[in-house]
């Protein structure tokens, strides 16, 4: 039987009006299992009114009443992470394990937001002249709004809606319509938590909810999480409707492996951050750089490794790698690797033609491994997004970053060496916002913020840890006068203002 996916607005499911629905299926079988209500731009609107009417009071309120809820959040999320995970693999397709994983590392940005007290102190100065103190504090911007890709549905708003409520804004989120249940999910359970209705807020669309919530005057910033075309129109879009923007683009993520460096860890650090969740996130490494002298070793142990992934439906729990999101993206996956040889790679493992025994209808695809593969290739210069690996060589450390360099990306990079000061000079001469030294996929734990650089972010603000309470809050200083109560008036003076 298909389920029926509806809103979340003012903490109650409300059911779709626009006559538009969008399907889910199941990437393991392709079958079509969800159907998701699609908004208009007035359901969104209706949205945004409620979390500005619930901003009234949950704005003003105490932080005390924000991390009594948010602590009885984590304990419920907690409780249910394996139904949250249940969602993710059926809509997603990962493994249950990797669903698992995103769960937790949503959490530590709760556990983050739990602590909010500390990060929102502000700062006072005393006597900066006579009888005069100046306080720095910062406040909710209002309404804000988070756009969220399929590929980790639980985890990136995790990133980013308990801080914003946490800092005192109300959160109207549009996941992904490819994998929408975790969402209604978290809402739920905020809910349950006894967070006020309207705070927390989800409607499910396409472009049409994502340009309302673009253009809405009471919607104060937007945070996003896509791919780069996409993240540089929400820039833009957003800006231009006089909003706070942080938007999270692709990647192209490069790992440089010296001659120095442990093979066998650099491979398994390879296969593991180049296949796992079948390479749909913005930080899997597909891209390895290898100086010349061991690059066929190195070759053959991720070929090795690779071969013996068990690719498999997300339920079973032996599979280490599920199928893509959607037939439509598994094609063109695909497509990477069936042009590679004419494009000049060294096609050493081909994944294209893989299926499962009694599932021949999932969007299936192995791992491919493509060698000796050219910058002017497709499937170098291109986010491909699914589990294929590139390897190119180079003769020096030098040309090593040089090439990383010219990338239009710059969301995440590793170097695997023995060498300390080889890594102390690529963390400080590589072009990417995240670095990893023997670490292939280097995501900052929850109080260290996450972001790329160049074509990986737009905006000046990354996401979560302290960037993203700053996001959330706009600064006011505050510079305060009371007279003594023996001060005798001092009548009108027109001078500037001294600091006596």
């Amino acid at each position: 039987m298909t389920k029926t996916v509806n809103h979340w607005i003012g903490g109650k499911t409300v059911e779709g009006a626009s006559g538009n629905w969008g399907e889910v299926t199941d990437p393991a079988t392709g079958a079509v299992t969800t159907r998701v209500a699609l908004a208009s731009a007035d359901e969104v609107g209706a949205a945004v009114a409620t979390a500005k009417e619930a901003f009234r009071s949950w704005g003003t309120s105490s932080l005390a009443a924000r991390t009594a809820v948010l602590f009885r959040y984590r304990a419920l999320l907690d409780a249910r992470r394996d139904d949250i995970a249940a969602l993710i693999t059926a809509e997603h397709g990962k493994v249950h394990s990797d669903a698992l994983g995103e769960v937790a590392r949503g959490l530590e940005i709760v556990e983050l937001a739990c602590g909010i007290t500390t990060q929102l102190k502000g700062e006072l100065s005393t006597q900066v002249s006579s009888r005069v103190d100046v306080a720095a504090i910062r406040q909710p911007l209002g309404v804000v709004a988070g756009i969220t890709p399929f590929n980790f549905p639980a985890m990136v708003p995790m990133w980013m809606f308990p801080l914003a409520v946490a800092c005192g804004n109300t959160f109207v989120l549009k996941p992904s319509e490819k994998d929408p249940s975790a969402a209604n999910l978290l809402a739920e359970l905020a809910s349950e938590a006894g967070l006020p209705d309207g705070v927390l807020n989800v409607v499910h669309g396409d472009k049409v909810a994502v340009d309302a919530l673009l253009e809405h005057p009471d919607v104060a910033a937007v945070s996003f999480v896509g791919s780069t075309p996409i993240a540089r129109y929400i820039h833009t879009t957003a800006s231009a409707n006089g909003k706070r923007v942080q938007a999270l683009g692709g990647a192209k993520n490069h790992m440089l492996v010296l001659p120095d460096a442990d093979l066998d860890a650099a491979a398994d650090a390879a296969v593991s951050a180049a296949y796992g969740s079948a390479g749909e996130r913005c930080m899997a490494i597909s891209a390895v750089v290898a100086l010349d002298s061991v690059a066929d070793d190195l070759v053959e142990k991720i070929r090795e490794r690779a071969a013996k992934i068990v690719i498999g439906p997300g339920t079973d729990p032996a599979s280490e790698m599920g199928p893509l999101i959607t037939r439509a993206h598994r094609d063109k996956v695909a497509s990477y690797v069936t042009g590679a040889a004419a494009q000049g790679a060294e096609v050493v493992l081909d994944g294209t033609g893989y299926t499962v025994e009694g599932h021949e209808d999932g969007h299936w695809i192995g791992l491919s491994l493509l060698d000796r593969v050219s910058t002017a290739s497709d499937a170098y210069r291109d986010e491909i997004f699914g589990p294929v690996l590139c390897v190119l060589r180079v003769a020096t450390y030098e040309e090593g970053v040089a090439l990383i360099n010219a990338s239009p990306y710059g969301n995440g990079t590793a170097i695997f060496t023995r060498d300390g000061g080889a890594a102390r000079r690529f963390q400080l001469e590589v072009e990417a916002g995240m670095v990893g030294v023997n670490v292939p996929i280097p995501v900052p734990v929850g109080y260290h913020s996450f972001g790329g650089w160049k074509d990986s972010l737009f905006g000046d603000h990354h996401i979560y840890g302290n960037d993203g309470v700053h996001f959330y809050t706009r600064g006011k200083v505050v510079t305060t006068r009371w007279p003594d109560p023996s001060e005798p008036h001092a009548g009108v003076d027109l001078g500037f203002p001294r600091n006596d």
